[in-house]
């Protein structure tokens, strides 16, 4: 067990170390892979421990609050008792396993396969359309995701701009308290009250003239007579937008970059992008889209050494474990034909992301598209990263071909 200073692992995450927090990681995670920050509260970067800590039911969430009418937010999603609706992400059984399994029903692996010819079409216009020097991430990492999970969802195509806007400014306010920047919460509330706003009427629409879409599989799911309410309605449909279109976004900009640093560009691709799904997995690992999580301890437990009293909180640091070489030889290494890629980057356990199948095959598709249309693609400039922690990517990638 080490003692550290919370200073030291704040200072992981300083806008000078954005661009390369990994050597940062690497030194805090070989002399402390566990280390108590303050008294419960405690930093977890090796892979082992962490991996522990994301699949032992030991380890959750608090429990939702409850708020007098007073305190509330306009348009906060709250039960009956007064408790604030979170998504199934935020849970414990048996809310969690209530939750997850009804947007399972809805959200099914059937339903991602039939979009790829779509997200194929989307992609292919989307780089067909950029000019000879462009911004990869304005070009395609971002109107990509935002397409696929709007139509998806059935939004109609005059709204989509605004969606992409109030996943941007809700997605600023992920990071933990300790990196918090004041001028991204009022934003963020203002973003999310539109968000909820706005999907309160599409879900009533979609309940009078359902189409064929999830909204309308969501609005009509059950199980055993179970429903989703309004409010875990709209807080599903928060969630489904953030991870489907931020996430997704950081994979393919932070990806492109990784692999337009290395030697070969994308040839490690393969002339028509045969490879693409191996080089995914390697992105996933070498730079993933989410650095950090957090889990309670719900009771007295352990971790290696170190006794966790219940109620203490962990914080993941993913960018971190993901790079132990407890996942393989050359961690540091970004290698795009690696063969065995062991990574945190869809969490582990419970909560393993259930859109991890659709980012898979949008960041497939991004690359082999790429590869196939622009073969000869490099970087034309130094690329700007966003300044969050949680959710790591580019706001800029100037690229040529």
């Amino acid at each position: 067990m080490t003692v550290a200073d919370p200073r030291e692992f704040f200072a992981l995450f300083g806008a000078e170390r954005r661009p390369d927090p990994y050597p940062h990681y690497r030194r805090w995670r070989e002399s402390r892979p566990v280390a108590v920050l303050a008294e419960g509260m405690f930093a977890v970067s090796g892979l082992a421990e962490a991996t522990q800590v994301l699949r032992d039911p030991a380890f959750g969430h608090p429990e939702p609050e409850y708020l007098d009418p007073a305190d509330r937010l306009p348009d906060q999603p709250v039960d009956e008792s007064g408790r604030v609706v979170r998504s199934f992400l935020s849970l414990n059984p048996p809310d969690h396993t209530r939750l997850r399994r009804l947007v399972s029903k809805a959200f099914t692996p059937r339903m991602v396969e039939q979009l790829a010819p779509r997200i194929e079409e989307i992609t292919a216009a989307l780089v067909d359309r950029a000019p000879a020097e462009f911004d990869l991430m304005t070009a395609l990492a971002k109107p990509l995701p935002v397409e696929v999970i709007a139509e998806l969802l059935g939004v109609p195509l005059d709204d989509r701009e605004r969606f992409a806007e109030w996943s941007r400014a809700m997605a600023r306010a992920l990071d933990p308290p300790f990196l918090q920047r004041p001028e991204t919460l009022e934003p963020a509330v203002r973003a999310r009250q539109s968000f909820v706003g706005y999907f309160r009427e599409l879900a009533a629409q979609r309940r009078r003239e359902p189409g064929d879409d999830l909204l309308s599989a969501l609005v009509a799911v059950s199980d055993a007579g179970d429903v989703l309410s309004e409010g875990e309605l709209l807080v599903t449909l928060t969630l489904l937008l953030i991870a489907g279109h931020e996430t997704t976004t950081n994979l393919i900009g932070n990806g492109v970059l990784a692999l337009l640093r290395g030697p070969d560009g994308l040839k490690p691709l393969g002339v028509d992008g045969e490879h693409a799904a191996r080089a995914v997995e390697e992105v996933l690992r070498y730079d993933a889209p989410v650095q950090l999580t957090a889990r309670t301890a719900l009771r007295d437990t352990t971790l290696g050494e170190l006794a966790v009293p219940v109620g203490s909180q962990a914080i993941i640091l993913i960018g971190a474990a993901n790079r132990d070489p407890a996942a393989g030889p050359a961690p540091e290494t970004f290698d795009p034909a690696r063969e065995q890629v062991r990574h945190l980057a869809f969490g582990q356990g419970i909560h393993f992301c259930l859109g991890a199948p659709l980012a898979r095959l949008e960041a497939r598709i991004a690359f082999r598209e790429l590869a196939r249309r622009r073969p000869g693609l490099a970087l034309a400039g130094t690329p700007d990263w966003n300044p969050t922690t949680t959710l790591r990517g580019l706001s800029t990638l100037p690229v040529a071909h």
